[in-house]
């Protein structure tokens, strides 16, 4: 009787360890199928254009509390339908690359069928509640999924080095969904914020380039340091970076503190920049070069909300 009991209670705690190991699964599986990281980056954004479209005109956050979370969730749908498309379309590349050979449309863990089912459906709903926003981020909304999805992962991303181009304007459209959902995009605010962005994604999509040049060439997926070399590619770096220095001042609005800090962050990325033309360990350098790009736009987004906060005026 007691080797009966020791072996059905092993049984049970073997199936709770299996149930919670798929679950892990699973739950890894979705975090990379949505891009977890990416989307956050893209919803931070459309945070911060909805914040400073509230200081701005002097309206209520509170009393559009509702519309707030109707445009987040709505665009955040509908960036996640877009990347989980992405994914959908790209499971033969994804394949050759190592950093993604273990997305749930390599490994099979997720049907084809369910990922364009699961990026269909969430494209449609994010688009059918920023419908009960305003028509004109709808608008902006439905030209970042345009773009990214089919001009972007499907027209050029394999072809073309303008790949980056193209798919940064997706990235930019953010800020002006958040802001057009409250009001008319009418404002120089949202529109420098997304020329920033925009510029923004160029370093920093070359660094991932550099980061991942095995990758990328043994996929043949036509990124600039793959197609014209490393020398080109940093000296793009270099120059949309310094496109970035005169912007902040055109967001004076925000006041002295952000200008200051914008432009002592955006020196400090350029000098990064341009010591990369005189080093050779290019993995390093492109390390230090994302790590710096991820934070340098989540730290000016973080400050045009701190300093447009109601207990800073």
């Amino acid at each position: 009787m007691s080797r009966q009991i020791i072996t059905s209670s092993t049984i049970n705690q073997t199936d709770i360890a299996a149930d919670n190991e798929n679950e892990v699964s699973l739950m890894a599986d979705l975090k990379s199928l949505f891009k977890l990281p990416v989307l956050i980056a893209n919803a931070v954004p459309v945070f911060t254009g909805f914040w400073l479209a509230v200081y701005f005109t002097e309206a209520s956050f509170t009393a559009n509390a509702g519309l707030f979370l109707l445009t987040l969730i709505g665009s955040t749908l509908v960036m996640a339908g877009a990347l989980v498309l992405n994914n959908w379309y790209e499971a033969d590349i994804d394949k050759v690359m190592d950093r993604t050979k273990k997305r749930p449309t390599v490994t099979g863990n997720i049907s084809m069928r369910t990922v364009m089912w699961i990026g269909s459906s969430a494209s449609v709903l994010g688009f059918l509640m920023l419908a009960f926003t305003r028509f004109e981020a709808v608008i902006y909304a439905l030209i970042g999924w345009v773009t990214y999805v089919i001009f972007y992962t499907m027209l050029t991303k394999r072809r073309y080095t303008l790949n980056t181009v193209i798919g940064s304007i997706s990235g930019a459209v953010t800020p002006l969904i958040g802001w057009a959902a409250l009001v008319p995009a009418t404002h120089v605010m949202p529109y420098v914020l997304a020329l920033i962005i925009f510029i923004w994604q160029m370093p920093h999509t070359f660094a991932i380039a550099i980061r991942k040049y095995d990758d990328y060439k043994a996929a043949n997926v036509a990124m600039l340091p793959v197609v014209y070399g490393m020398d080109i590619t940093k000296r793009q770096m270099v120059v949309y970076i310094a496109c970035l220095v005169p912007l902040p001042f055109l967001l004076f609005p925000l006041g002295t503190a952000f200008v200051v800090i914008a432009t002592v962050l955006n020196m400090a990325y350029l000098a990064l920049a341009f010591s990369g033309m005189f080093t050779t360990e290019n993995r390093k350098w492109a390390d230090k070069m994302f790590m710096v790009s991820v934070n340098y736009l989540m730290i000016i987004l973080a400050v045009a909300i701190i300093v447009t906060s109601p207990w800073l005026n």
